[in-house]
């Protein structure tokens, strides 16, 4: 007294389903690492811009160029507040 289902046809579900999770999985990790330097890069932006407004009070100013830009962009904070170290210690020397 069976449903007539064939044990294959809820194998190949199951196997489609898990199939199914995997794909979605590998889509999205990707997409949390590009979401995670796109933050950065925001952040980044956001602390350099703010850094060389009140900065400029201070005589603090870390030009805008390419190597600049890459540092604050993919370390975030933590690349801004290195290159205001660097501006530091060049300032000493």
């Amino acid at each position: 007294m069976g449903l007539g289902i064939q044990w294959q046809v809820i194998a190949a579900f199951g196997l489609g389903i898990a199939l199914l999770y995997v794909t979605g999985y590998l889509l999205l990790l990707p997409f949390k690492v590009v979401l995670k330097l796109l933050g950065n890069a925001l952040l980044g932006a956001a602390a350099l811009a703010i850094c060389n407004v009140f900065g400029a009070f201070i005589g603090l100013y870390i030009p805008l160029n390419p190597i600049t830009a890459i540092i604050a962009g993919y370390l975030g904070v933590p690349g801004v507040l290195l290159l205001i170290l660097v501006m530091g210690i060049l300032k000493i020397f």
